[in-house]
């Protein structure tokens, strides 16, 4: 049932999208290093890589200068119109086609690079690739401040192996093992909830018994502290 629905939403959402998405092709064509499309390989179900499709937001050798996989806030490889198309998430509609597909669902962990994947604790990993990754998820959701979080870090990649990367898998993993028809829908109704009011604290009240967040991160996570 959840293959049947992704086809079915993936396809309309990408008909319905084109007069959206066909003008940004053109103006990333025109602009920039002439790349439309960045694709880069990510962790699927079952371990087995995959390549990912993103609108080019960034330097086309992104991922061997700097931080590598992990972009930051006002990270100086993100293209000038890259900057419009990360803080509205549109960069990331692409990815319906990795849905069509089949190399994706639309709720899920989110597919990670092999560095960033091998961040999580070994018995995580086993639990995460269970499942095809999603466009969007429980994950995602919470950690969708993920490049401010670190833009307050003084060692950013540090503080994502050691406190992001962990907790992180300990939500993708408590998705697996709680996913249902139920959870899909929830998530997508969640996620348009969150697109349209940032500060809402609805994933933590929503989804009960999400595992507690390091103190570190409960208040740029927006943890409720007093509902505990």
């Amino acid at each position: 049932m959840q293959r049947i629905l992704d086809i079915l939403i993936s396809g309309l959402a990408l008909l319905f999208l084109s007069p959206l998405l066909l003008p940004i092709a053109l103006l990333l064509r025109l602009s920039g290093e002439g790349e439309v499309f960045f694709q880069q390989e990510r962790i699927g179900k079952e371990g087995k890589p995959f390549k990912l499709f993103k609108f080019a937001t960034m330097l086309k050798n992104s991922p061997n200068i700097g931080t590598g996989t992990v972009t930051l806030k006002n990270d100086p490889r993100v293209l000038p119109m890259g900057k419009f198309l990360r803080k509205t998430k549109i960069n990331e509609l692409p990815q319906l086609l990795n849905i069509f597909l089949g190399d994706m669902s639309l709720v899920g962990p989110r597919p990670q690079t092999q560095r960033c994947f091998d961040a999580f604790p070994l018995d995580l990993q086993e639990v995460i690739v269970k499942v095809k990754p999603g466009l969007s998820g429980i994950g995602p959701i919470i950690f969708r401040g993920e490049e401010e979080i670190l833009a307050d870090q003084a060692g950013s990649v540090k503080f994502y192996d050691n406190v992001i990367a962990p907790y992180k898998g300990q939500v993708e993993a408590w998705y697996v093992d709680h996913q249902s028809m139920l959870t899909y829908f929830t998530v997508i109704l969640v996620t348009v909830w969150v697109v349209l009011f940032p500060s809402s604290q609805i994933v933590w009240r929503v989804f009960k018994g999400l595992p507690v967040p390091p103190d570190e991160l409960k208040e740029a996570l927006n943890y409720p502290v007093k509902d505990v």
